[in-house]
């Protein structure tokens, strides 16, 4: 393990489509999804272990929930727990910890890790850490890891790659992110695209270099950063760099145009990954009963299969006669959609908000 190995957590979304359960007040990522007895954010600092020291560690957030990253990872200081006054997609967010970081080591080895991802397998993720860890210390390759994609799904970014034999970092030939059905057929069929997982791994100044090169104007907004980074004015001049930041994300702003200069690389993974973005994604990677249903919560079913039933522990549900459905019930909202329907649920928090904040 590196002294010089960061971790940079981004924990500032909401989860829209992971609704009644995930709540602005109150993200998926600040909740027990699995049952475990840690949160997704807990998982996701806990997976890190060996990787980095825990002083390593810092998570981006929304100012709202500040306290709610504290309470749940105690160990971290308030100078690791970096507070975006709004949201601006992942490339600010990306932006803020790595100048910050680098202001204090130059020599840093950036990992950036979403906070809400479902890992199963967490030895093979360290063992790909630790090989892309490896390829970006002393150079300017950018390294993301890919996850093999195990259906032609329109809802995950996918890579291309170039197959060289014997190599665990290959050249990335392209990035297309969320593409039409037909597409993610023809990618699946030829065996050269794995999915994006979000996670990248890159040096201090091969992050500056790349959004000097790419995103000037976010390059210039933290860069004038470093006299007030670790000190009582940072939250101020924050506050003021975050206005002068378009929303934009990661991929669109650097890997798109990255990859076309043959500096991104791509591990090619296989450690359980769900991105955990919608109700069918915890469907897939939970355990189920003999009729196909996951179950979280005092449940009697009948003539029911194919489901996702998560409910108060405190409250007994009987369902009869349902197939395929989702049924969620959270802080006063109860959630009966169809999964093949999940698309929709952006659609009742929209509706949602007109009934009340509390509800969203």
């Amino acid at each position: 393990m590196s002294k010089n190995n960061y971790v940079i957590i981004m924990a500032g979304g909401v989860g829209t489509r992971f609704w009644p359960f995930s709540r602005t007040s109150n993200p998926k990522q600040f909740h027990d999804v699995l049952g475990t007895g840690r949160t997704l954010l807990q998982q996701t600092a806990d997976r890190f272990d060996g990787i980095c020291p825990p002083e390593n560690i810092y998570v981006v957030t929304s100012a709202e929930y500040r306290d709610l990253v504290k309470q749940q990872l105690p160990q971290l200081s308030y100078d690791q727990i970096l507070l975006e006054p709004a949201r601006r997609n992942t490339a600010p967010c990306i932006a803020y910890a790595a100048y910050k970081i680098a202001h204090k080591d130059p020599h840093a080895n950036l990992v950036i890790a979403p906070a809400d991802h479902i890992i199963l397998k967490e030895e093979a993720f360290r063992a790909d850490i630790q090989k892309a860890l490896k390829a970006t210390t002393e150079t300017n390759k950018i390294v993301t890891l890919g996850i093999k994609p195990s259906r032609p799904d329109t809802g995950y970014g996918y890579i291309q790659f170039h197959p060289e034999d014997g190599e665990d970092v290959l050249k990335v030939k392209t990035f297309t992110e969320k593409p039409s059905l037909e597409y993610a057929k023809k990618f699946i069929e030829s065996g050269d695209y794995v999915w994006n997982a979000g996670i990248f791994v890159w040096n201090a100044q091969t992050v500056t270099q790349n959004f000097l090169q790419y995103l000037p104007d976010i390059a210039e907004a933290f860069e004038d950063g470093k006299p007030f980074y670790f000190t009582t004015e940072e939250s101020t001049y924050i506050d003021k760099a975050y206005s002068w930041c378009k929303s934009i994300s990661i991929d669109v702003g650097i890997m798109e145009k990255a990859d076309k200069a043959g500096d991104v690389y791509v591990v090619l993974s296989d450690f359980g990954w769900s991105d955990l973005g919608t109700w069918k994604s915890l469907y897939e990677v939970s355990d189920k009963d003999e009729h196909e249903n996951v179950i979280d919560g005092s449940v009697m079913l009948y003539d029911t299969k194919n489901c996702i039933i998560k409910t108060p522990k405190d409250r007994l549900i009987a369902i009869n006669g349902l197939d395929g459905f989702i049924v969620a019930e959270y802080d006063n909202v109860l959630l009966i959609c169809r999964k093949d329907d999940e698309q929709k649920v952006k659609e009742f928090v929209n509706d949602a908000k007109n009934k009340g904040n509390e509800f969203v």
